[in-house]
């Protein structure tokens, strides 16, 4: 009756925590789907953010939405090029013999569209030094913004927490929608502190999807890492 009764009371913030399960779950698989899915989980915690006075929580959320059909729009992009610098090779395969030589002529042509298609396809890439400074400064200026603004005119018990989480956060959903590895070394730091936050809030389900984020982040770093290695060893064939 206790459990029925805070259900109830709390479906909408297990919804969220639910999928946001499953988002992180598409993110390791580099599922493209991870984005209309992501989209669901921030249209959800702008409601349970906003009704616990997590402004700048809240606030990363309506931020999720706009990365979120960026990064969608990206990945089907780089889908869209992949296949069709595959087309070529999948259709020599059904040439006949006889066939085959009609395209000699054409073949240089066509492993030249391969191989851009393949280099403009968006693959998951090692952060270089030049972005990590930029992304670094980005987060402090927004950082010190956001706790201006949380300190002064609002209501937050937790401006310093908030503006922490959410600034960080910005930056590893913009290093994830470009593919960038180490956004799981973010996510590592993000849901250790968010776990403790939302605890202190009272927001126990989201507390778990933090702690299942924090393992899931872990799996996301090593299977990211199999792919790195895996796509370097394609391109040095």
């Amino acid at each position: 009756m206790i459990l029925s009764n805070w259900l109830s009371n709390n479906y909408i913030e297990v919804f969220g925590a639910i999928t946001g399960i499953i988002y992180v779950f598409l993110e390791i698989r580099q599922a493209i789907w991870l984005w209309p899915v992501g989209i669901i989980t921030s249209a959800v915690y702008i409601w349970v953010f906003f009704t616990s006075k997590l402004y700048a929580d809240m606030s990363l959320q309506g931020y999720y939405l706009v990365i979120s059909f960026l990064g969608w729009y990206w990945w089907v992009q780089s889908a869209g090029r992949r296949a069709h610098g595959t087309e070529h090779s999948e259709e020599e395969e059904r040439m006949g013999e006889g066939e085959r030589w009609r395209s000699n002529r054409s073949e240089d042509s066509a492993i030249a569209k391969v191989g851009d298609g393949e280099k403009k396809a968006l693959q998951v890439t090692r952060l270089k030094l030049r972005t990590g400074i930029v992304l670094a400064i980005i987060f402090v200026l927004l950082y010190v913004i956001m706790w201006f603004i949380l300190s002064r005119f609002s209501d937050s018990p937790v401006p310093g927490w908030d503006s922490f989480i959410t600034s960080l956060s910005i930056v590893a959903t913009w290093m994830l929608a470009r593919k960038i590895y180490e956004h799981w070394l973010l996510w590592i730091v993000i849901n250790s502190v968010s776990a403790v936050l939302f605890l202190t809030r009272g927001l126990y389900p989201t507390v778990v999807l933090y702690m299942v984020y924090g393992i899931m982040s872990y799996a996301g770093l090593t299977a990211w890492k199999k792919t790195i290695r895996y796509e370097l060893s394609i391109s040095e064939k």
